[in-house]
């Protein structure tokens, strides 16, 4: 029986959680993990954008958090965030744009 590649595209959405860690790590203030979550948790409401529930949101930001911090953006002295400016000022969180097929001569 053969195996079936899936050759279909699946457009994925923004990032809004790294965004919005990003945007609340962008400012001077160090955060722990419970509050820099409920800031984020907070600006992702007023957004509409907190689906999937509490706990899994907060599993997803913890997650994020962590990729920020391996990535170099953040910086994590004992249980207390600080995020680099200028490194996140570089982050991307949405994917660029697909390049155009070329045109057949």
């Amino acid at each position: 029986m053969p195996i079936h590649k899936k050759t279909a595209f699946s457009r994925r959405l923004p990032d809004l959680v790294t965004e919005e860690l990003a945007s609340v790590l962008s400012s001077k203030t160090t955060f722990e993990f419970k509050d820099l979550f409920d800031v984020v948790h907070e600006n992702l409401r007023a957004r509409n954008a907190a689906s999937g529930g509490e706990e899994m949101l907060r599993l997803r930001a913890y997650e994020k958090l962590q990729n920020l911090v391996a990535r170099g953006m953040v910086k994590k002295e004992q249980k207390k965030y600080k995020g680099i400016p200028k490194q996140l000022a570089t982050l991307q969180t949405t994917p660029p744009p697909a390049p155009a097929p070329a045109a057949a001569v």
